[in-house]
């Protein structure tokens, strides 16, 4: 039996992927990879194969609408699905033929009840006016009072329960939220049918950290499930002292570490790292004279001479490498930088390959949405997946180089709407159009990836550089030229920014409500329901509508 596997395009289903791959290999199963960037793509793919296949697998893509629904399909084919995208349909939760959903047993869904959400309907009963003829006529009439009595109650709790119904799933479907990586359930999978290994392990990790670069996750949901793969890392990476079991140096070696928030800095140089990582050039507003003079004072405390701090950081002085966390942690808490440390893990393989798994994240997402080269999507998708094969390092250092560049453009890009007061308070939330504006790189914006970690950015470096306390709590839609031959915007909503926020998203039913109330012509065709299509002229109505809906 072959299997389909359809899988969107983002680094976890990628990383889940990979190890579904693995897994495949070991069993000897054949299977047809697609890859999928949306429910249109999903829906081509299902009716192009549907008579070939009957098992399908979707990776981070299908969860939370009603598959069954929109894909229409034959009795005797059967989806297995793996997605992290939360609330799963209530009709996938309760299918149990067709559909089968891969989840961690620990992960809290709060599915409604089966009796609140369905029933089964009791034919309303005919009424049996043909009964025994002789009876008195006032019988018959007392008889047909009651029965119209009872039809009566049955219809209003029927009313009562759809009432009901409808307000638990309000309630259950109202926010957008993620659930553990899919490239943990995967690994997960593989661990209970032992036959988890140190490569998919690491991708396990870099699933849950794409996660958490592109802040999908509270920070407690990251630190648990770090936790968790700790454990899986000490049991695959320890190593005895004896001399027979010690490892060749290019054996594969994962190690846990309490790491520098700084994104891709072993592979850049530190001042090109500080100057572009969100978390510091928010907190020292270096999009602004002051923020530039702020970072100098912050490497003077360090004591660090910015000739060093200007070159590669490989080729940094040894005597500065060795503390340099240390030194950096103690000079950022003095410029309010407490969270400059984070939890994470390294590969080693070989003298010279070390990398973060941030650094694959960045290298791999920046593979999948490149702008640089045009031709099939698919072609972006394959290299993507190879980069995080160990074999194909000169792809992963391509990915990395991209990187740098994404975050340069996303950098110059807060900057300037920052700078030119592009982000505009709207009542109910902030809003930033880049119709107008003339960027760089403004097609790097029409992918979902790119302009979700853009809108993150922006809306952390506002919520730093503005004064009004009410603007600080606001979440922030963003608006980006999708196609400019077609006259589309692609529009993304995401939460506010605040320490305790819990991640969770109600703009993907606002923008349904808002399109169907204006008659707007959109197109949700991405797995994020916060994320949206729409024609350039509607979308001021659209906005008004947002507005009211949410005021």
């Amino acid at each position: 039996q072959r299997v389909l596997l359809l899988v969107a395009s983002d680094v976890d289903a990628l990383c889940a992927c990979k190890i579904l791959q693995a897994l495949f290999q070991c069993d000897h199963v054949q299977y047809t990879l697609v890859p999928v960037s949306g429910w249109q793509e999903l829906e081509t793919a299902f009716l192009e194969h549907k008579d070939q296949f009957k098992y399908f697998v979707l990776i981070n893509c299908g969860a939370n609408v009603d598959l069954l629904e929109i894909l229409q399909p034959e009795e005797d084919t059967f989806f297995f699905v793996c997605d992290s995208h939360r609330p799963i349909n209530v009709v996938n939760v309760y299918n149990d033929t067709q559909i089968k959903l891969l989840v961690k047993q620990d992960d809290d869904l709060d599915v409604p009840a089966y009796d609140d959400i369905f029933r089964d309907d009791e034919d309303e009963e005919e009424d049996s006016e043909n009964e025994s003829d002789g009876s008195e006529p006032s019988e018959k009439r007392r008889r047909f009072e009651e029965d119209v009595i009872e039809r009566t109650m049955k219809r209003r709790q029927r009313r009562e329960w759809e009432a009901r119904r409808r307000e638990i799933l309000f309630d259950y479907e109202q926010y957008e939220y993620h659930g553990t990586s899919s490239a943990m359930v995967m690994f997960d999978l593989a661990w209970i049918m032992s036959k988890d290994l140190n490569d998919m392990l690491w991708w396990a990790i870099v699933g849950l950290t794409d996660q958490w670069v592109q802040d999908k996750i509270t920070q407690m949901k990251y630190v648990t499930d770090i936790g968790i793969l700790q454990r899986h890392v000490s049991r695959h990476n320890h190593r005895n002292e004896d001399e027979e079991n010690s490892l060749s140096i290019d054996c594969m070696r994962i190690a846990f570490e309490y790491d520098l928030r700084l994104a891709l800095y072993q592979h850049w140089s530190l001042y090109e790292s500080l100057c572009n990582t969100s978390y510091t050039s928010a907190s020292l507003k270096l999009w602004s004279v002051q923020g530039q003079k702020r970072l100098l004072d912050f490497l003077a405390d360090m004591g660090l001479p910015l000739k060093q701090v200007k070159q590669k950081f490989n080729s940094m002085d040894m005597s500065l490498k060795e503390n340099l966390r240390e030194m950096i942690e103690e000079s950022a808490n003095k410029f309010g930088m407490k969270d400059l440390r984070v939890q994470t893990f390294s590969i080693h393989f070989g003298f010279k390959n070390k990398f973060s798994a941030s650094d694959i994240v960045y290298a791999t997402a920046s593979l999948m949405e490149n702008i640089e080269k045009e031709g099939p999507e698919t072609t972006n998708f394959i290299k993507a997946l190879d980069s995080l094969s160990r074999g194909n390092l000169d792809k992963l250092h391509q990915g990395l180089d991209l990187a740098k560049k994404q975050l340069r453009a996303i950098q110059q890009t807060v900057a300037s709407c920052i700078c030119t007061n592009l982000v505009i308070s709207q009542g109910p939330f902030l809003y930033c159009s880049l119709m107008e504006v003339r960027i760089f790189d403004v097609k790097l914006f029409s992918k979902p990836v790119s302009l979700c970690l853009l809108s993150k950015y922006l809306l952390k470096s506002f919520v730093c550089s503005t004064k009004n306390k009410r603007c600080k709590l606001l979440p922030l839609i963003m608006a980006a030229p999708m196609d400019v031959e077609q006259g589309t915007v692609i529009m993304v909503g995401i939460p506010p920014e605040t320490e305790s926020s819990d991640k969770k998203n109600f703009f993907g039913r606002a923008f349904e409500k808002a399109a169907d109330s204006t008659s707007s012509r959109t197109l949700h065709n991405h797995f994020d329901m916060s994320i949206i299509e729409l024609k350039t002229e509607d979308r001021s109505k659209f906005l008004d509508a947002l507005i009211s809906l949410l005021s």
